[in-house]
């Protein structure tokens, strides 16, 4: 039996991953062959002396607690360099390393790679998922696609409860030219939004500037500059109106790109979309 150990570090310049880090051990003999996933994590203060199967689950969302008792009944989980078989308590910097391979680990997202060439990589992100997230133990585009690919980042997102293309450079040089040209305006963002009411207008550029609160997880829209607040651009074009319902569909272009623009800026105006709980009553 060969055992082949093959890095792959899921680092993203700091944004995800910063304290798991993953190698994979490759077993061959002369009738099959599988793939083994060890990681590695170092319990953070947040998580001191939580039970092992709340830790685990916080940090792999698609965990679940048969896998794990199934991993603790094989000794597959050591702390510590010592293998364990219960749900003992973890506890600030302790070492913590199991053996279950990706798929149990995490959400099982299906998704639809609609190009792809030596350099870049657009796929058709699906609702419900996040592009990337600070959420070490969040199932992502990006956290998927990285079990794939040596390199792999985003050039820039959508919500999560947003559906439509995400495009990822493959390579560095890539991704310093596709961010570049997402900066001078030079790669065109379109969006289609059903929302509630009519505008009076055919299309429209408008102009506003818009605070982030993050401590809510919300953006505010001001007609007038104000203290914090950024300049935004954001046009519409209207593509099909319902009177008897009284709602439109619309094409939305961003100019720039704020968090939760387009959801608040429409809002904004009167134009809140539809199904967004968030933004329709602000």
């Amino acid at each position: 039996m060969l055992c082949i150990d093959i890095p792959a570090p899921l680092e993203w310049s700091g944004f995800l991953y910063n304290t798991i880090k993953c190698t994979r051990y490759l077993l061959y003999n002369n009738f099959y062959s599988i793939i083994y996933y060890m990681k590695n994590l170092v319990v953070e203060k947040k998580y001191n002396n939580y039970n092992l199967i709340d830790y685990l689950q916080a940090n792999f969302d698609g965990l679940t607690k048969s896998t794990i008792f199934k991993a603790l009944r094989n000794k597959d989980i050591i702390i510590n360099n010592v293998r364990i078989r219960e749900n003992v308590k973890v506890f600030n910097d302790d070492e913590v390393t199991i053996y279950i391979t990706d798929k149990y680990l995490y959400k099982q997202i299906e998704f639809q790679k609609v190009y792809e060439d030596e350099n870049i990589l657009i796929v058709s992100k699906p609702i419900d998922i996040e592009v990337v997230s600070e959420d070490k133990g969040k199932t992502t585009l990006a956290t998927i696609l990285s079990q794939e690919y040596d390199f792999i980042m985003p050039c820039h997102r959508i919500d999560r409860n947003t559906t439509g293309l995400v495009l990822f450079a493959k390579n560095n040089n890539a991704l310093d030219i596709l961010l570049e040209k997402f900066k001078l305006g030079e790669i065109d963002k379109y969006y289609k939004c059903q929302v509630y009411g009519i505008p009076e207008k055919q299309e429209a550029t408008l102009e506003a500037y818009l605070f982030k609160d993050s401590k809510k997880s919300l953006v505010y829209i001001s007609d007038t500059p104000k203290k914090g607040y950024i300049k935004i651009l954001t046009s519409y074009k209207v593509l099909d109106i319902n009177k008897s319902s009284k709602t439109s569909t619309l094409e939305v272009k961003l100019h720039t790109g704020r968090t939760h623009q387009i959801r608040a800026h429409l809002a904004h105006i009167g134009l809140p979309i539809i199904g967004d709980g968030k933004y329709r009553k602000i």
